[in-house]
């Protein structure tokens, strides 16, 4: 791929789909085979909330062997669906290409599947569940204002000691201490979602009044290390709780969590 060509392009968008050259070295590994590695790397922003690497087809270590099958997008153009075989392993359709893409950055490049790969790394350091978006910022304050969670009118945390997390297009996550919140009312779920920004969170299901609200909470027992200041602390989802602020009840936000 042409880099002078992706520079050109960079936050260039068609429809929905923005491409901008990444600056970090990036690599994939299926098992212990080296699928990619490349200092080229193309964040493409097929959705708007996170963005996907398509690296460079010449980075590509893994033989891609072609299924026939296709995959259409009204943005990106016609998607060559491929296996990826390396080391004696092989990931089903776990890589993509575009060569007669609308999008000309698009052309020489390769989607790999993220969760078909066993392994993500930004330089020298994993990264999971999607790239940290260079347009991200996670801010984590410490604060002494006055946070109640309720649910089903039942106070289940009470602190004027929480942990603010701001985090870009989110809204601020309140991370309250273990002893201000009723634990005696949380029952810990089998549900681990990852983020790239703070790590691997667990989860509670809150049972108030005979009813149960499945994976209402979560916690950051062993956050990454720009966000060690949750480490412990326990947060709601403010889109399905009431929370009073200052004595003040907060609207609950609208995002892709509500």
């Amino acid at each position: 791929m042409d880099l002078t060509e992706a520079a050109a392009t960079s936050r260039a968008a068609r429809g929905r789909v923005v491409v901008e050259p990444g600056t970090k070295r990036v690599r994939a590994y299926l098992g212990s085979g080296l699928v990619a590695d490349s200092m080229r790397p193309l964040l493409v922003w097929e959705k708007p909330y996170y963005p996907a690497y398509y690296l460079p087809a010449a980075d590509v270590r893994a033989e891609l062997v072609p299924t026939g099958a296709r995959q259409r997008s009204p943005s990106r153009g016609t998607g060559l669906v491929h296996d990826v075989r390396v080391g004696g392993r092989t990931a089903a359709g776990a890589a993509t290409t575009y060569p007669d893409s609308p999008i000309p950055a698009l052309r020489d490049v390769v989607r790999l599947e993220w969760d078909a790969m066993d392994e993500w790394l930004e330089e020298d350091e994993p990264v999971y569940t999607h790239p940290r978006d260079p347009y991200t910022r996670v801010d984590i304050l410490a604060s002494s204002r006055h946070v109640r969670v309720e649910v089903d009118g039942v106070t289940v945390a009470d602190s004027v000691r929480p942990r603010v997390l701001f985090e870009t297009h989110l809204p601020p996550r309140w991370y309250l201490p273990l002893p201000d919140v009723r634990t005696e009312l949380l029952r810990p779920s089998a549900t681990v979602t990852h983020c790239p920004y703070k790590g691997a969170a667990g989860y509670f299901t809150v049972e108030v009044n005979g009813r149960v609200s499945a994976d209402l909470a979560w916690i950051y027992r062993y956050p990454l290390p720009e966000s060690q200041k949750v480490a412990g602390l326990v947060a709601f989802f403010d889109e399905k709780v009431d929370v009073w602020l200052d004595g003040a009840r907060q609207q609950r936000p609208r995002t892709r969590f509500s």
